[in-house]
């Protein structure tokens, strides 16, 4: 007698359940076999018994069924399944809300190094060590800049890279917390700008991703980098030249704010600009006894910042150019024969920038003839206007409305109100819902460059703001570090690092968005202009700059570096109870 299937076997669901029905489909056969000859046996005599047997049920069957049993409903102990999209999300919130001392703790520690342009040399040691220690792999002092590093983990695409500036601004000192002016250093540098906030940002964010990467082995590849010398606009076009970008599928940036939100397009700095250093060389004599033999390298300041002055009436509107004036002379008694002024040209495409490049040098040649001096220049940074991905915006805003703004307390609101009181502006405190998707407004928009604006123009970008600021603070100055080492910034750091984490799941994930990243980058972003380096091919970072102003504060600065060991927060440190305000 032999046993016929009388219908194909019935597919089994997926999961643990499916693994079990699979399990018991085989037990079940088995049995019938056992049945089968039993009957065999009764009917046809042990012979022939035997051999039907052999082919339905013996003892080598029952251990393979046995065997087979015991590791389909085992498998969920010895393997993990792929959470969905969704799920991973759901951990990479709760992950990075694990971290919150983490990321208070880097907020605060960088806010307490307070290094200007170039000489990020704490900061950078800092940051680098936390992520060799977390198993990513660091290359320093890349493009010819010391402090400038990159931190990389994995392998395969796609390739993400994170990107935020660590330099501070002059004489911005401020003692966090407190809503009036009340330095921590009088004359000292300080975060007037937040940038101690954003590596907080993306190293928590690329921490969490790691750990969801090597879990559930995710390909693809993080790279983290430093905003080196922003201030100056000073090193991203380097990192260009250099290579840096060349084998990266996405670029998630991300700048401190008032608000939660993206852009895309030229929107948010964007203006581009040219930096740059004119050092007048004349011949020094006594200014009262001799004058006749001198001549001045003041003058020939004097009359180009005198002509370019004259020229702005005739130049657009969109045009922002300013100067200081950096060498005057040494005294009143001497004809100074070396003087300079640095010049920031700005203007909102390549070509507009360059004809204020240009008409700049032209001045000061001009300069040099009227005195009988000779001139040089430096480049001392550039930057070409923005140009965000469409692809990417989209993706980053889904994950901006499902995180959400923070939830302020009302020491938070106290501390906002009061110091827009103090500086005059309207005291509505912090926002409490995140902005819309921003579309290209280049007309409409306030001024300002940012050097990732180079980065931009070479692989699929977006610079993600995030609420770690007050609203209404002039940028630049005391007022915007008041709250950069407060809860404000600390939630708002948090809330950046949970939407840098989503955007880059989604395209780690999704080899087609990583496509269509890049089919609207070629089609559209750059279909109409190529970028055109604004440095020259003999152009160098000015790694020395800021060097002489560290070197007079850092031993002040040193006394007041952030302890994590001793204190829970930065303010705990220098005794200030949260918020002060004036009565």
């Amino acid at each position: 007698m032999r046993v016929e299937a009388s219908e194909p076997a019935k597919q089994p669901s997926g999961g643990v359940m499916g693994r079990m029905e699979l399990s018991l489909s085989f037990f079940r056969r088995h049995l019938e076999g056992r049945e089968a000859g039993k009957e065999l046996k009764r009917r046809e005599g042990a012979d022939r018994s035997v051999r039907a047997t052999s082919r339905v049920y013996n003892p080598a069957m029952r251990k393979a069924f046995a065997v087979l049993f015991l590791l389909t409903i085992s498998l969920p102990l010895f393997g993990q399944s792929k959470p969905d999209v969704d799920d991973l999300k759901k951990q990479a919130i709760s992950a990075v809300e694990g971290r919150q001392v983490f990321t208070q703790q880097m907020v605060d520690q960088i806010f307490s190094y307070s290094e200007l342009g170039f000489q990020e040399h704490e900061t950078s040691r800092y940051a680098t060590g936390i992520l060799e220690k977390n198993g990513f792999k660091v290359e320093r002092g890349v493009a010819e800049i010391p402090t400038a590093w990159i931190a990389t983990y994995g392998s395969g695409k796609p390739v993400i890279a994170f990107i935020s500036d660590l330099d501070c601004i002059p004489r911005a000192s401020q003692k966090p917390g407190v809503a009036y002016h009340d330095p921590i250093i009088e004359g000292a540098p300080g975060h007037g700008e937040g940038h101690n906030t954003g590596s907080a940002v993306n190293v928590t964010a690329a921490l969490v991703l790691r750990e969801l990467m090597e879990k559930y082995k995710i390909p693809g590849t993080l790279k983290v980098l430093p905003g080196i010398a922003e201030e100056l606009l000073g090193t991203k076009a380097f990192y260009v030249r250099a290579g840096l970008f060349k084998d990266v599928d996405i670029v998630l940036g991300s700048h401190v704010e008032a608000s939660l939100g993206t852009q895309y397009g030229q929107s948010f700095a964007p203006q581009g600009l040219v930096s740059v250093q004119y050092m007048f060389h004349g011949k020094a004599s006594h200014a009262a006894m001799a004058p006749w033999d001198g001549r001045s390298a003041l003058d020939a300041v004097e009359l180009m910042d005198t002509g370019w002055n004259f020229k702005r009436e005739h130049l657009r509107l969109q045009q922002r150019s300013h100067y200081v004036i950096i060498n005057g002379g040494e005294q009143p008694n001497v004809v100074p024969s070396e003087a300079a002024v640095w010049y920031y040209f700005r203007e909102m495409d390549y070509g507009h920038i360059r004809e204020l490049y240009d008409l700049g040098n032209t001045m000061a040649e001009a300069a040099t003839i009227m005195t009988g001096t000779t001139v040089t220049r430096k480049v001392v940074g550039s930057a070409w206007p923005p140009n965000y991905s469409k692809v990417v915006a989209e993706v980053q805003q889904r994950n901006i409305e499902r995180v959400g703004m923070p939830q302020w307390s009302d020491a938070d609101q106290t501390l906002a109100k009061a110091l827009q009181k103090e500086l005059g502006k309207p005291a509505d405190g912090l926002k409490t819902k995140v902005d819309e998707l921003k579309p290209p407004s280049p007309d409409t928009e306030l001024g300002g460059s940012d050097d990732v604006g180079d980065i931009s123009w070479n692989a699929p970008m977006v610079y993600l703001r995030y609420p770690a600021n007050i609203p209404h603070t002039p940028g630049h100055s005391w007022a915007d570090g008041v709250a950069e080492a407060t809860p404000i910034a600390h939630k708002g750091s948090t809330a950046g690092a949970k939407v840098q984490a989503l955007t880059a799941l989604d395209f780690l994930l999704s080899p087609e968005l990583v496509k269509r990243a890049w089919d609207y980058f070629k089609d559209v972003q750059t279909k109409d202009a190529k970028y055109t380096p604004l440095i020259g091919a003999d152009d160098k970072p000015a790694i020395e700059f800021n060097q002489q102003k560290m070197e007079k504060f850092l031993p002040e600065l040193r006394k007041y570096y952030y302890d994590p060991a001793k204190y829970k927060n930065y303010m705990e440190q220098l005794g200030i109870q949260y918020p002060t305000v004036k009565k």
